[in-house]
């Protein structure tokens, strides 16, 4: 049997996780994110493609046109989408996708609709492997999370800021905010630097925030469950990410019971 036939009837000791990302910001140091998961010497993390954000298609004229020639999806999702996922899960065994967006505050209300076009790119060329990719969100963006963990901005900006009260998810803008509370802030730059003292568990140590990003790492936990060995893997990863009592996001949520 092809070893890219699929990765269920096989046993996987380690997994490669490829990201597409629509930030710059992502691509530069998304994978750092991941930190904790890698610590388990079972997986790595790699930016794959870096593709500008999707909206969902509401031109009746570019639908009747997909429509008239056939295609399911549109010819730029198929390349920077699709194809790259393809190729990725066909390149080694024991691999999986995850699409990364950033969903603003102001494209919010579109959240179904841009999910739904990321799924179906990936669907329409994955097609039985489709349950080894996964489309998940920044909510608002990536600078909220540093909010929930006020000391990695202090380290770097040399702030002193307080762990935000609420669902750091639940904030506008929080790159803006950043820029205002330190207004020679760089996405890249200090970005990256608070991403590397970041405590992602201490992030996700609170149930009732943070519904997007624990949905991000429970989809990669489910990835992991199928070590050979489980009880090599500290039953913390339950514990670590509060993924048994922890909200989760209805949205990319529905994809945790797909895992292949």
């Amino acid at each position: 049997m092809n070893s890219n036939d699929t990765n269920s009837e096989q046993s996987c000791y380690f997994f490669y996780f490829g990201l597409i990302v629509t930030g710059k910001g992502e691509r530069s140091f998304l994978t750092k994110l991941f930190r904790s998961l890698m610590d388990s010497g079972i997986c790595s993390f790699e930016i794959i493609r870096k593709v500008e954000q999707r909206n969902p298609i509401t031109s009746e004229k570019r639908k009747l046109k997909m429509v008239g020639t056939g295609k399911l999806i549109p010819d730029e999702d198929t390349k920077e989408i699709g194809l790259p996922a393809r190729s990725y899960l066909s390149s080694k065994p024991c691999t999986y996708v995850l699409l990364v967006d950033d969903l603003e505050h102001s494209r919010a209300a579109q959240a179904k609709q841009v999910f739904n076009r990321y799924r179906e790119a990936l669907d329409t060329i994955l097609r039985e492997q489709k349950q080894r990719a996964s489309v998940h969100f920044m909510v608002n963006m990536l600078e909220a999370y540093y909010f929930a963990n006020a000391e990695a901005i202090n380290t770097v900006l040399g702030t002193s800021l307080t762990d935000y009260v609420g669902d750091v998810e639940t904030i506008r803008h929080a790159k803006g905010d950043l820029k205002q509370i330190y207004h020679d802030f760089e996405e890249v730059e200090h970005g990256g630097r608070i991403i590397d003292c970041l405590d992602i568990e201490y992030v996700l140590s609170r149930p009732d925030a943070c519904a997007s990003l624990r949905t991000l790492f429970a989809w990669c936990s489910k990835v992991l469950e199928k070590y050979p060995n489980p009880e090599y893997l500290e039953q913390s990863l339950i514990n670590k990410y509060r993924l048994n009592d922890g909200i989760m996001s209805i949205r990319t949520g529905s994809q945790l019971g797909e895992v292949e």
